[in-house]
Protein backbone atom coordinates (compact mmCIF):
# COMPACT_ATOMS: atom_id res chain seq x y z
CA UNK A 1 0.00 0.00 0.00
CA UNK A 2 1.15 3.21 -1.43
CA UNK A 3 0.71 6.51 0.87
CA UNK A 4 0.38 9.60 -1.01
CA UNK A 5 0.77 13.02 0.04
CA UNK A 6 -1.21 16.28 -1.66
CA UNK A 7 -0.54 19.46 -0.16
CA UNK A 8 -1.89 18.09 3.93
CA UNK A 9 -3.82 15.10 2.32
CA UNK A 10 -2.72 11.73 2.41
CA UNK A 11 -3.94 8.95 0.02
CA UNK A 12 -3.52 4.85 -0.35
CA UNK A 13 -3.54 3.42 -3.36
CA UNK A 14 -4.44 -0.56 -3.37
CA UNK A 15 -3.24 -2.07 -7.19
CA UNK A 16 -6.07 -4.05 -8.49
CA UNK A 17 -4.12 -5.61 -11.55
CA UNK A 18 -0.34 -6.78 -12.05
CA UNK A 19 1.60 -4.41 -14.34
CA UNK A 20 1.51 -5.72 -17.91
CA UNK A 21 4.97 -5.23 -18.10
CA UNK A 22 6.26 -7.80 -15.53
CA UNK A 23 10.34 -7.10 -14.74
CA UNK A 24 12.09 -7.11 -11.69
CA UNK A 25 11.04 -3.58 -10.90
CA UNK A 26 10.14 -3.03 -7.10
CA UNK A 27 6.60 -2.89 -6.25
CA UNK A 28 5.97 0.89 -5.29
CA UNK A 29 2.41 -0.07 -3.82
CA UNK A 30 4.32 -1.54 -0.88
CA UNK A 31 5.78 0.55 1.71
CA UNK A 32 6.51 4.03 -0.12
CA UNK A 33 5.04 7.30 0.82
CA UNK A 34 5.11 9.73 -2.32
CA UNK A 35 4.57 13.74 -2.32
CA UNK A 36 3.97 15.57 -4.55
CA UNK A 37 3.57 19.41 -5.72
CA UNK A 38 0.79 19.29 -7.60
CA UNK A 39 -1.49 16.94 -9.52
CA UNK A 40 -4.24 16.50 -12.09
CA UNK A 41 -6.83 14.12 -10.56
CA UNK A 42 -7.65 12.48 -13.66
CA UNK A 43 -4.08 11.47 -14.52
CA UNK A 44 -2.69 10.93 -10.82
CA UNK A 45 0.86 9.82 -10.11
CA UNK A 46 -0.24 6.01 -9.60
CA UNK A 47 -0.29 5.76 -13.08
CA UNK A 48 3.10 6.38 -13.56
CA UNK A 49 4.15 4.31 -10.44
CA UNK A 50 2.00 1.33 -10.75
CA UNK A 51 2.45 0.65 -14.26
CA UNK A 52 -0.70 -0.79 -17.26
CA UNK A 53 -1.31 0.92 -20.17
CA UNK A 54 -2.17 4.63 -18.80
CA UNK A 55 -1.70 8.21 -19.61
CA UNK A 56 0.88 8.43 -16.55
CA UNK A 57 0.90 11.38 -14.25
CA UNK A 58 0.21 15.05 -15.20
CA UNK A 59 1.01 18.04 -12.90
CA UNK A 60 -2.57 20.12 -11.65
CA UNK A 61 -0.74 22.85 -12.02
CA UNK A 62 1.73 24.94 -14.92
CA UNK A 63 5.33 25.51 -14.01
CA UNK A 64 8.33 22.83 -11.74
CA UNK A 65 6.89 20.36 -10.30
CA UNK A 66 8.90 17.73 -8.09
CA UNK A 67 7.44 14.42 -6.74
CA UNK A 68 9.16 11.99 -3.90
CA UNK A 69 9.67 8.77 -3.15
CA UNK A 70 10.35 7.87 0.43
CA UNK A 71 11.13 4.81 2.00
CA UNK A 72 11.03 3.86 6.24
CA UNK A 73 13.39 1.13 5.86
CA UNK A 74 15.87 2.30 3.10
CA UNK A 75 16.40 0.29 0.28
CA UNK A 76 19.19 -0.32 -2.45
CA UNK A 77 18.11 0.98 -6.09
CA UNK A 78 20.18 -0.50 -9.09
CA UNK A 79 18.15 0.58 -11.72
CA UNK A 80 15.70 3.69 -12.28
CA UNK A 81 13.07 3.98 -15.39
CA UNK A 82 11.81 7.14 -16.76
CA UNK A 83 9.62 7.49 -19.09
CA UNK A 84 8.34 11.46 -20.78
CA UNK A 85 5.45 11.86 -23.21
CA UNK A 86 4.76 15.16 -25.16
CA UNK A 87 2.04 14.67 -27.91
CA UNK A 88 1.13 18.09 -28.96
CA UNK A 89 3.44 20.72 -27.94
CA UNK A 90 7.23 21.04 -28.86
CA UNK A 91 9.44 22.08 -25.76
CA UNK A 92 12.49 21.26 -24.26
CA UNK A 93 12.17 20.18 -20.70
CA UNK A 94 14.72 19.28 -17.88
CA UNK A 95 14.87 17.04 -15.28
CA UNK A 96 16.91 16.18 -11.97
CA UNK A 97 16.90 12.92 -10.17
CA UNK A 98 18.58 13.11 -6.60
CA UNK A 99 19.00 10.23 -3.74
CA UNK A 100 19.08 10.66 -0.30
CA UNK A 101 20.29 8.46 1.98
CA UNK A 102 22.04 8.24 6.08
CA UNK A 103 25.08 9.97 3.90
CA UNK A 104 23.20 13.11 2.78
CA UNK A 105 21.38 13.50 -0.79
CA UNK A 106 23.05 13.86 -4.56
CA UNK A 107 22.18 14.51 -7.64
CA UNK A 108 22.13 11.18 -9.53
CA UNK A 109 21.49 12.75 -13.18
CA UNK A 110 20.19 15.91 -14.59
CA UNK A 111 19.43 16.24 -18.40
CA UNK A 112 17.44 18.41 -20.65
CA UNK A 113 15.17 16.65 -23.71
CA UNK A 114 13.79 18.21 -26.50
CA UNK A 115 9.82 16.95 -27.66
CA UNK A 116 9.23 17.88 -31.39
CA UNK A 117 5.84 16.81 -32.14
CA UNK A 118 5.52 14.54 -34.44
CA UNK A 119 8.35 13.54 -34.87
CA UNK A 120 9.89 13.20 -31.15
CA UNK A 121 7.04 12.52 -28.33
CA UNK A 122 8.97 10.01 -26.24
CA UNK A 123 11.91 10.02 -23.86
CA UNK A 124 12.68 7.21 -22.24
CA UNK A 125 15.44 6.99 -20.18
CA UNK A 126 17.14 4.13 -17.66
CA UNK A 127 20.21 4.06 -15.72
CA UNK A 128 22.10 1.72 -14.11
CA UNK A 129 22.69 3.13 -10.53
CA UNK A 130 24.82 1.74 -7.26
CA UNK A 131 22.96 3.07 -4.33
CA UNK A 132 22.53 1.67 -1.16
CA UNK A 133 20.83 2.83 1.66
CA UNK A 134 18.35 5.12 0.07
CA UNK A 135 15.46 6.16 1.85
CA UNK A 136 14.25 8.96 -1.11
CA UNK A 137 14.39 9.27 -4.25
CA UNK A 138 13.33 12.83 -5.37
CA UNK A 139 12.14 13.81 -9.51
CA UNK A 140 12.43 17.35 -10.16
CA UNK A 141 10.74 18.25 -13.67
CA UNK A 142 11.31 21.74 -15.40
CA UNK A 143 8.50 20.69 -17.71
CA UNK A 144 9.50 23.75 -20.79
CA UNK A 145 12.90 25.56 -19.68
CA UNK A 146 11.54 28.58 -21.53
CA UNK A 147 8.15 28.73 -20.29
CA UNK A 148 6.73 28.59 -17.04
CA UNK A 149 3.36 28.18 -18.32
CA UNK A 150 3.63 24.57 -19.00
CA UNK A 151 2.26 21.41 -16.92
CA UNK A 152 5.09 18.53 -16.75
CA UNK A 153 3.81 15.17 -17.33
CA UNK A 154 5.42 11.46 -16.23
CA UNK A 155 4.39 8.39 -17.93
CA UNK A 156 6.72 6.17 -15.94
CA UNK A 157 8.86 5.82 -13.43
CA UNK A 158 10.46 2.50 -12.10
CA UNK A 159 12.76 1.60 -9.61
CA UNK A 160 14.59 -1.87 -8.88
Amino acid sequence: MTTIKRGFSEKRIHQDTKPIVTQDWRDLDDAVEVELTSEDPARSIESALLGGDSSGWRAGDPGPQTSRLTWQTPISVRRIRLVFEEQSRARTHEFVVRASSSNGSREIVRQQFIFSPPETTVEREEYSVNLDGVAQLELAIIPAIDDSNVFATLREWRVA
